[in-house]
């Protein structure tokens, strides 16, 4: 089976081109070979291009890459890495959009890490985390073997933790650089803020253990460090009282984009 291009000579002598798909087939009688049509795309010079291009695709999606390349090319290739791109793409262009590459980069910079570097180990398990969720270990061998990203081959979990690691200790900082962009580039207006709160619950046993380290304010109105951990038994939405819980806050604008969203401890339910 195969497209050919067959040609007519007007009487005014112009030639006009048809592309047919066909395929030969030997006469009953003389055995010789003889090209039966299949179907006619009409003339060249106004052929569905985009219909062409279909049918080649669905045709490929029974070769495997070397086949689809030869049948093209015409020649012997050998295919050493194939890696998908779409989707990493995708988000790599909104996350350089929103700024927040630029602010990981402008911070990294300040504290002497190298910036480039850990942006991209922390976009790529951002990457990770959106199309194909896993672990970080998980993450080094999806960015080293299925998907190109941008900058970034492939990196070590060891490169993840200490990327992760940067990421906490520079986190306020980041989070100020990004909304001061995403301000200006959603002209949001924050004289007013709304927080809404929500909880939600551990299939675990037992409540946290460490506590974390918070700032708490005496009768006398004066702050004090203190301790509180955050996954602590109490009343939830859930009913799920018998289990740890932890709220979720998020501050909004009036027009309901997002500002802020941080881990609370639970409030406990005095019956």
């Amino acid at each position: 089976m195969y497209l050919r291009e067959t040609r007519r000579t007007n009487r005014d002598g112009s030639v006009v081109a048809y592309l047919q798909l066909a395929h030969n087939e030997r006469h009953p009688d003389t055995g010789t070979p003889v090209a039966r049509v299949i179907h006619s795309f009409g003339r060249a010079d106004t052929v569905d291009r985009d219909a062409l291009a279909r049918l080649v695709a669905s045709i490929s999606r029974f070769l495997t890459p070397e086949q689809a390349v030869a049948a093209v090319h015409g020649v012997e290739l050998e295919v050493l890495d194939s890696r998908r791109m779409g989707g990493s793409w995708t988000l790599d262009r909104l996350w350089e959009r929103l700024g927040i590459g630029a602010a990981i980069r402008r911070v990294a910079k300040r504290r002497r890490v190298d910036g480039e570097a850990v942006e991209r180990v922390i976009f790529a398990l951002v990457a990770q985390r959106a199309l194909e969720p896993g672990s970080k270990l998980a993450a080094t061998g999806w960015v080293g073997q299925r998907v190109a990203i941008e900058g970034c081959e492939g990196f070590s979990d060891d490169q993840a933790y200490l990327a992760m690691d940067f990421l906490l200790a520079a986190l306020d900082e980041i989070a100020a650089e990004v909304f001061a962009s995403v301000a200006h580039l959603l002209n949001l207006e924050i004289d007013l803020v709304f927080e809404d709160t929500t909880s939600t619950y551990w299939e675990v046993e037992g409540a946290d253990q460490v506590a974390d380290l918070v700032d708490t304010v005496d009768d006398d109105g004066v702050s004090r460090p203190g301790e509180q951990a955050k996954r602590t038994f109490g009343h939830s939405k859930d009913l799920a009282a018998v289990l740890p819980q932890v709220v979720i806050a998020m501050a909004v604008t009036r027009d309901g984009t997002p500002i802020r969203c941080s881990g609370l401890p639970t409030w406990r339910h005095n019956s």
